[in-house]
């Protein structure tokens, strides 16, 4: 229902957006689409009981990519208001082929897709260039297996929470735009998506950490 619910969210933003988009001229301003990738790292957060005693590995990392549609709307000469959504992948993933256990306890930990649907404030400070802050909500599945030593599950595990981030967005020639952003996500409810006609699990609390780092590159229209 929370995926549904979001990926709605970002067809809506399109339908609302496209016929407003040619009619605006300013800087940064508009209908957007665009890609995204960078640096993509999670582990336990904060409030998380760790073994202190031993080498566990508190972390995964990989690469983050995205697809990305947004639009910007010009407040005044200088600030930018904006809506987005994006949906992607990661390949930050654990296999216990590692040598190094890690504090997840299970035979396989591999981050999947993720969805995002936020708002952003911009300021642009020339024509070229734009700085801005964004938050939002998020949702993540993980890719889980587990296993006794003789038997082996797989299951899905949906998180959400919410993101923040701040970046900064550049306007090349013609219409295209690049950008570089830092976000953090804090995922604090979580539910087994089992497989077949099992029902999913009750929400429960969990406290996970993400950190990413990705380049932007897309058009406006």
């Amino acid at each position: 229902m929370k995926m549904t619910t979001a990926l709605l969210a970002a067809a809506s933003l399109v339908a609302i957006a496209t016929p407003v988009a040619a009619q605006d001229e300013a800087p940064f301003s508009g209908l957007r689409v665009g890609a995204e990738a960078g640096y993509d790292m999670l582990r336990s957060g904060s409030s998380a009981t760790t073994d202190t005693t031993r080498n566990l590995d508190q972390s995964i990392d990989g690469v983050n990519y995205a697809a990305v549609v947004g639009y910007d709307a010009a407040v005044g000469e200088k600030l930018r208001i904006g809506a987005e959504a994006s949906f992607g992948d990661s390949t930050a993933k654990w296999r216990d082929s590692s040598p190094r256990p890690t504090v997840f306890n299970l035979g396989r930990v591999e981050a999947q897709r993720e969805i995002y649907v936020g708002g952003r404030v911009g300021y642009v400070t020339s024509p070229d260039l734009m700085f801005y802050a964004k938050a939002g909500y998020t949702n993540q599945r993980f890719g889980l297996e587990g296993s006794d030593g003789t038997a082996s599950a797989s299951q899905r595990l949906d998180t959400d929470g919410y993101r923040l981030g701040a970046g900064a967005e550049y306007a090349f020639s013609g219409n295209v735009y690049g950008g570089l952003e830092y976000r953090y996500s804090n995922y604090r409810k979580g539910e087994f998506d089992f497989n077949g006609t099992t029902p999913d699990s009750s929400r429960f609390d969990i406290d996970t950490d993400r950190h990413q780092v990705v380049a932007t590159v897309g058009v406006r229209f």
